[in-house]
């Protein structure tokens, strides 16, 4: 079956290529009775698209369309379609690459798999991160779902090339991040982000970058005890983004270094409730979640597309040449990157929810929905003023 749906109840199913006529997204699942308008899509999208500054110089508007499952402003049940038209489209920038393929892309593999004679070669075809378009659309839907638990999800950049973020930040600075251009929780560090943005740009190169996201007021015992635990669902669909080379959550890698006395977090009571002192496991234990923010990391390789000379073969003769790759790119597909990590997280989480009975299956009530939306209105308006600050 090939690849290109994710999720079980609420499952999403993306199409559409880089330079084609349009990217978008199906989403089945969703119960009736949502309020959901184009505006709500386009929020979510605002924070992925390209054409702003320190990013892709690609100018799109990335203006959703709804063209099915929704009526008078709310959902009917039935499957929504998104899609998201191309406007920028430049394929002769591309020309080259249809006989080298670029160092670090899918552009081989691609070829191997599906053949050359069947390989779109134009900004990277079906393996573009232009893909991810339609998972942050269908993400907007999940957020909104979420918030019938008032459950927020938020992410930042917490390091980019050799630069990280030393202090602790807040889950409000890391919601606002979104108004960042370079998706830094506080302003030294979008400075210094910014400058090795702009370094890297000169240099014809481009730099790696890991993300954070948190989950704030989860649903407490979300996640199946063995092969569909929350870890392994959030690890498939945070791997699945282009450039992700590795994913951890809680204390990661570094509990490897550590004792169990040291890893172990004690768990206490909090103001009535059981918890956990530190949140060491990141919100997740055997798989399920405990109710403490969800914490996990994702590291997001270099752009691979850079102007400096790489070594390539051409495939119509099969001699060693060069390659430098000219076009529009990131010089850090991490910045861009955050908001499909939120993405992905959402769309595990809001499928998650329903399994468990927290989301309705069929329709939401008068109640849930005004609760919902009103919600969403806050969480919309929350950055406000950072944003016009920025």
């Amino acid at each position: 079956m090939p690849g290109n749906s994710f999720g079980n109840l609420f499952r999403v199913t993306t199409f559409g290529e880089s330079h084609g006529p349009a990217v978008g997204v199906i989403i089945d699942g969703v119960p009736a009775g949502l309020p959901l308008t184009t505006d709500d899509i386009k929020f979510e999208l605002s924070f992925r698209r390209p054409g702003r500054s320190l990013v892709s110089g690609r100018r799109e508007k990335d203006e959703p369309e709804i063209l099915s499952g929704v009526f008078e402003g709310k959902t009917t049940g039935s499957p929504i379609a998104v899609v998201v038209r191309n406007s920028d489209v430049i394929s002769s920038l591309y020309e080259e690459i249809k006989y080298k393929p670029r160092p670090g892309h899918a552009d081989l593999p691609f070829i191997m798999r599906f053949g050359y004679e069947n390989w779109d070669y134009r900004g990277g075809g079906r393996s573009s991160a232009r893909e991810t378009v339609g998972r942050v659309a269908a993400a907007a839907i999940a957020k909104k779902l979420l918030m019938i638990s008032d459950t927020l999800v938020g992410g930042h950049l917490i390091a980019l090339g050799p630069i990280k973020l030393e202090e602790k930040v807040d889950f409000n600075s890391i919601l606002c991040s979104k108004y960042s251009l370079v998706r830094a929780s506080t302003p030294n560090l979008e400075e210094k982000f910014k400058e090795l943005i702009k370094q890297a740009t000169i240099e014809g190169d481009s730099y790696g970058g890991i993300a954070e996201v948190v989950v704030n007021n989860p649903p407490i015992g979300i996640g199946e005890p063995v092969f569909d635990k929350i870890k392994a669902d959030l690890a498939k669909a945070i791997l699945s983004i282009p450039a992700v080379v590795g994913f951890e959550y809680g204390l990661g890698f570094k509990a490897a270094e550590m004792k169990g006395s040291e890893t172990n977090d004690e768990i206490v009571n909090k103001e009535g409730r059981l918890g956990w002192k530190e949140n060491k496991s990141g919100g997740i234990l055997g798989g399920i979640t405990n109710g403490e923010p969800i914490v996990f990391r994702c590291a997001f390789k270099p752009t691979s597309s850079i102007r400096k000379l790489q070594k390539t073969v051409d495939l119509r003769t099969g001699e060693e040449t060069t390659i430098s790759v000219i076009g529009r790119h990131d010089p850090a597909v991490a910045i861009r990157g955050v908001s499909v990590a939120e993405a992905m997280a959402a769309l595990v989480l809001v499928d998650h929810s329903m399994r468990s009975g927290i989301i309705p299956l069929v329709k939401l009530s008068r109640e849930q929905a005004t609760g919902i939306q009103e919600r969403w209105e806050r969480y919309v308006k929350v950055c406000g003023h950072t944003a016009e600050s920025r």
